[in-house]
């Protein structure tokens, strides 16, 4: 008789760079493998709801293509020719090429680089651990979410809001600039619970007619960069109807006359000729949410990713504060909880060893770094050497040409720490394997929910994997890099950092696994007054000082108050009439999946949408081979007439490698790397380009 396998059913955290950051419970097949993944029942956000991709984990965990041993290159670089090498050799060559670059330029040419591969705290931050205690260049992290907190930052004065769960007591959900049902689908259970308990009318605004849309009661077809001219209208109409709430305006607002009179031109006619709605549609929105006290502003990352995307959030976050709608349960706005959480994170990272006057060299503009651009490495010393953890540069970072360049400099020293053989990792002169999430100790904070959250060990990494906490503590031992987190394991800096932010211990947490930090409801609300010096809620931002991760002001002077902003390189020219956003695909996470075979089978091959209409007079038919071109460089990919978007928009869903598309040359090729105001941010659906059909 065969025996059966031995499962056990375990929880954990999803790793990945979503603000869900879900609970899971997991099966262990005989204590080695993974089976199938679910959401956790008992957790009040996740509600026992994953994403498909991640629900398939066994494909990524156990694929024959991942990395299992230290690697070499042997031949040029760029050209995947690798050879084994022991652990051990292959940390000394790593100490010893940092040692080399701080001997011939200083500490700073050596630049530690990484994002959120993983989210959990331990292995994506620990490379500050080792950043600091050396001196290396800083990271000015602005890849994702810079724009975004900015324009939520400068009303509110915190990054915060209401539950996400009060969903479900909202009678109006507007769900602005993102796709849940690709991204986050556990925000779609919370809005469908309130639609069929409540009987919630849902909004969604965004520029395709994508998943999210179609679950719209009513949906708002934008063109690309024109949601703060809709958020204007908006206001107009509610001030002009009577159903502005003057009197929560006068406690909780800076300046409402202002703002009033600010919007007497702005009115339904003048938005529907910039964002191509209807004054119909336009007017039909801010009835409803004016008149449903308890509308719930969900906002997402995506708006924020143009040129304007900072002023854009701010526009449309200003809506609540008009009607009052954070007065009542069920109302108000949220974007992202990463602002609540309160962790002490100076063991993790090393915060208490930051050298005063290091360079923070901006993460998006790596390409301009390695290739020696002055201003982008401050005037100071090349960057000469690097360790990459958590991220994938030559697929997702602007301007890859550039990218691509500077990583194929033949005296820049790359070792990359990772999970399969990115096409950074292909430019590496070192790949050394890491450990997935269920084979390493992790905390995990989620910017999409309430709750602090564990991910422990439940099986053995293949037997050479090992994580980026031990990958950091055998370079600080061989460097001379001196701090206590250097001497812990994982599950000591977890306990140590709970005990240290006053959340209890590690021993309390495993118990249940997560722990809600949810602010009560007056604070959430703002209730007590906004974040700023006065309390009060900010119409007129001082862009200048928001609170927020900056290195100081960038880019050109913001509008004062909420307006559509036409950004310098926003508008379509005569050579790049089109305006490509590439949004992100249903079963990727930025370049994660990308190697799991039912992710590929589902994706197929890279597409750019195009309106039928616009398609017709360019001689593209369906399928059709395109070549996308602006002054940063070409790429080729088939075309799909799509007329769920505005005339003069390309959809690329991505991120696909570069490797995917026949010339080599992936999406980000195009994107640009130039600082947005007010702080500096990518503007990844912000792209200006030129479409033509190639010859069959």
């Amino acid at each position: 008789m065969t025996a059966q396998p031995r499962i056990e059913r375990t929880t954990s955290t999803c790793p990945h760079d979503c603000p869900s950051v879900c609970a899971l419970e997991v099966e262990v097949i005989d204590g080695a493998t993974i089976g199938r993944v679910r959401g956790n029942p008992r957790h009040s956000y996740t509600a026992g709801v994953v994403c498909a991709k991640v629900a398939r984990y066994a494909e990524r965990i156990h694929h024959p293509d991942r990395l299992t041993q230290p690697l070499i290159r042997t031949g040029r670089k760029g050209s995947g020719e690798f050879a084994p090498i022991g652990w051990d050799e292959a940390l000394d060559r790593v100490a010893e090429e940092f040692r080399k670059a701080e001997a011939a330029h200083g500490p700073q040419a050596v630049w530690p680089y990484y994002y959120a591969g993983t989210m959990g705290l331990v292995m994506r931050d620990g490379i500050n651990r080792l950043r600091h205690a050396k001196g290396y260049s800083g990271q000015f992290s602005t890849i994702c979410t810079t724009l975004a907190w900015s324009g939520y930052i400068a009303g509110t004065g915190r990054l915060g809001g209401v539950d996400p769960r009060e969903i479900a007591e909202s009678d109006c959900v507007v769900i602005w600039g993102t796709n849940p049902v690709h991204t986050q689908v556990n925000l779609m259970t919370h809005v469908q619970a309130a639609r069929k308990n409540r009987g919630a009318k849902v909004v969604v605004v965004d520029i395709y007619d994508n998943p999210t849309m179609k679950q719209a009661d009513l949906a708002l077809l934008l063109r690309p960069g024109t949601d703060g001219a809709l958020a204007c209208a908006v206001m107009h109409v509610l001030f002009r109807d009577g159903l502005a709430d003057r009197d929560y305006m006068a406690r909780y607002t800076d300046c409402p006359a202002e703002l009033e009179a600010h919007l007497t031109s702005r009115d339904p006619a003048w938005a529907a000729a910039i964002t191509g709605l209807t004054v119909e549609e336009i007017e039909r929105f801010a009835h409803l949410v004016g008149r449903t006290r308890n509308t719930f502003f969900r906002l997402g990352y995506g708006f924020a990713r143009s040129r304007n995307g900072a002023a854009n959030m701010h526009a449309a976050l200003c809506i609540p504060a008009v009607t009052g709608a954070w007065q009542h349960r069920g109302g108000g706005a949220f974007h992202s909880n990463s602002g609540v959480f309160g962790l002490d994170k100076r063991l993790i990272e090393g915060l208490d060893a930051v050298r005063p006057g290091t360079r923070m060299l901006d993460q998006s503009q790596i390409g301009r770094v390695l290739t020696g651009d002055r201003q982008a490495l401050h005037h100071g010393p090349p960057v000469t050497a690097m360790l990459i953890q958590n991220t994938n540069p030559v697929s997702v970072a602007p301007e890859q040409e550039l990218v691509k360049r500077g990583f194929a400099r033949e005296d820049l020293f790359v070792c990359v720490h990772e999970q399969f053989m990115t096409e950074t990792a292909r430019m590496a002169d070192l790949v050394l394997p890491a450990t997935m999430f269920l084979e390493h100790d992790d905390l995990y904070t989620g910017g999409g929910q309430q709750h602090i959250q564990l991910g422990l060990k439940r099986i053995d990494p293949p037997s050479l994997c090992r994580s980026n906490h031990e990958v950091i503590v055998a370079l600080a031992e061989r460097l001379g890099a001196e701090h206590p987190g250097f001497s812990m394991t994982p599950r000591e800096l977890i306990d140590a950092t709970l005990k240290a932010s006053r959340r209890g211990s590690l021993a309390e947490m495993e118990e249940e696994g997560f722990l809600d930090v949810q602010p009560p409801f007056e604070r959430a609300h703002f209730l007590d007054g906004f974040a700023h010096p006065d309390r009060r809620f900010r119409f007129r931002p001082d862009w200048a000082t928001v609170p927020v991760a900056k290195d100081g002001p960038r880019g050109p002077a913001m509008p004062p108050l909420p307006d559509h902003w036409e950004a310098p390189l926003m508008t379509a020219t005569v050579e790049h009439p089109f305006r490509l956003a590439t949004s992100p695909a249903r079963n990727f996470l930025n370049s994660s999946f990308t190697e799991t075979p039912t992710s590929l089978a589902k994706e197929r091959h890279p597409t750019v949408m195009i309106h039928p209409e616009d398609a017709e007079p360019l001689g593209i038919g369906e399928g059709a081979w395109v070549r996308l071109t602006n002054a940063l460089g070409a790429v080729t990919l088939r075309a799909t007439l799509f007329p769920g978007l505005r005339r003069g928009v390309l959809i690329a869903e991505s991120i696909w490698p570069n490797d995917a598309y026949p010339d080599g040359r992936g999406i980000n090729t195009l994107t640009g790397a130039d600082a947005a105001a007010p702080f500096g941010g990518a503007a990844f659906h912000d792209n200006r380009v030129a479409i033509a059909v190639l010859p069959q």
